[in-house]
């Protein structure tokens, strides 16, 4: 059994994995349930921007999701996943059960 490759960003860029991907290139490495929360934090960014003349919300949100697209890529989803799972039991001291979804994981670390 193989595993798929993870999503990368488009070769050429120097630099390390991720730190000149595109906003298409880092939705495309995320968990698709962390792909529905970039596309939202997009969104409000790109809205903001366009309120201030500013792409200062914009460049912020993507190089947050780049580090979160390296992530995802280097572990994998289910590493990924797994991951929160991890950081969620030793931050409660309590089993996050696996089946349990990203987002109620993540709320557990305040995120």
């Amino acid at each position: 059994m193989t595993a798929a490759a993870a999503p990368q960003p488009r070769h050429g860029r120097s630099g390390p994995p991720f730190a000149n991907a595109t906003a298409a290139e880092v939705r495309a490495a995320l968990i698709p349930e962390e792909a529905e929360e970039f596309a939202r934090d997009w969104r409000a960014a790109l809205a903001i921007a366009a309120d201030t003349l500013d792409l200062a919300p914009v460049l912020e949100t993507l190089e947050d999701w780049r580090t979160v697209a390296q992530l995802t890529a280097a572990a994998g989803p289910e590493g990924h996943r797994a991951m929160y799972r991890r950081a969620a039991g030793r931050l409660t001291g309590q089993r996050v059960p696996d089946d349990e979804p990203v987002s109620e994981t993540k709320a557990r670390l305040g995120l």
